[in-house]
């Protein structure tokens, strides 16, 4: 069973060092597609048709912002609980005698997916739909010999390989029931698209700010501020998954400037709040370090056998 498919005409589709081809057995024309891998190591699998813009997804300003920020360490716990229970999951029996992939979702410039590498998995598919984002995690698992075709490196510290692909989350090219766990870090949710991917009794871990994330910056911010309600989107989820656990950490971060202004960068604050403010407040920090807390929720579902 393939785990890649064309994201042209769906057929099988073959990962290999300089090439990626599809089959063409779905194409009407029976001809196949091809694509290129990067010389940074990725593959870009999103067809023109399924962009909204010219450069879909986060910018390289933003993208620059949140390496500066998370190599501080603020969102290590984050980081440490996401970890925790992917390992937990994929360490029972059942699941170390077969192959595992794994998909993360909106996987950014990789500060959570790298991590995810030695946590049981044998494939790891990276996918986000920015270029920028995904062509610096590229470069990263290059160099460290975690890409898909680097697989000395594998067999010699037992990372997964790592498959960084620009795509739309929406068109995954990945076949039915190919993967056995979905993370989602701060990104979108798609039930539907996320269970057809799934394998039965596959699992999904997502993370959202928890209430009270960042409450002090966004009351410096904005003068309406609205609660993080991260429960919400738990009932459209239901019709497909099983809420199994849920666990909640926070940071407390006393931030300089510097770090506020690359914080407020790569939240959407930083569109959303007046100039006038974010000057302020940027000011305020240059004086005296601001404090603040955040704050997360985790959930793990399980795939419900039903669904789909």
């Amino acid at each position: 069973m393939p785990l890649f498919i064309c994201p042209l005409c769906q057929s099988p589709m073959t990962p290999a060092a300089n090439t990626w081809r599809c089959d063409g057995s779905l194409n009407t024309k029976q001809t196949s597609h091809s694509f290129d891998v990067a010389r940074q190591g990725y593959v870009n699998l999103l067809p023109v048709q399924q962009k909204k813009s010219k450069a879909p997804g986060d910018s390289q300003a933003s993208i620059e912002a949140r390496q500066r920020f998370l190599n501080t360490g603020y969102y290590e716990s984050l980081q440490a609980l996401v970890c925790q229970q992917i390992n937990k999951l994929l360490q029972h029996p059942a699941e170390t005698k077969k192959p595992i992939n794994w998909l993360d979702i909106g996987c950014g410039e990789g500060y959570y997916t790298v991590a995810m590498t030695k946590m049981g998995m044998h494939n790891l598919i990276a996918a986000d739909i920015s270029k920028p984002a995904v062509t610096n995690l590229a470069k990263t698992c290059k160099a460290t010999g975690r890409l898909w075709f680097q697989q000395h490196q594998k067999a010699l510290d037992k990372t997964a390989a790592v498959y960084p692909l620009v795509t739309n989350a929406a068109h995954l090219p990945l076949a039915s029931q190919s993967v056995k766990g979905i993370s989602s870090i701060f990104s979108l949710i798609l039930p539907e698209v996320f269970a057809d991917a799934l394998v039965d009794d596959g699992y999904l871990v997502i993370a959202k700010p928890d209430a009270g994330h960042l409450a002090t910056m966004r009351e410096a911010l904005f003068d309406d501020v609205r609660e993080h309600d991260s429960d919400k989107f738990l009932e459209v989820l239901r019709p497909y998954f099983t809420l199994i656990d849920t666990h909640r950490v926070s940071s407390q971060m006393v931030l300089s400037a510097a770090h506020l202004a690359d914080l407020m960068t790569m939240t959407p604050y930083s569109y959303r709040a007046r100039n006038e403010k974010r000057t302020a407040l940027l000011n305020s920090a240059e004086d005296k370090a601001f404090h603040t807390e955040a704050k997360f929720v985790v959930y793990v579902l399980q795939k419900k056998a039903a669904a789909l």
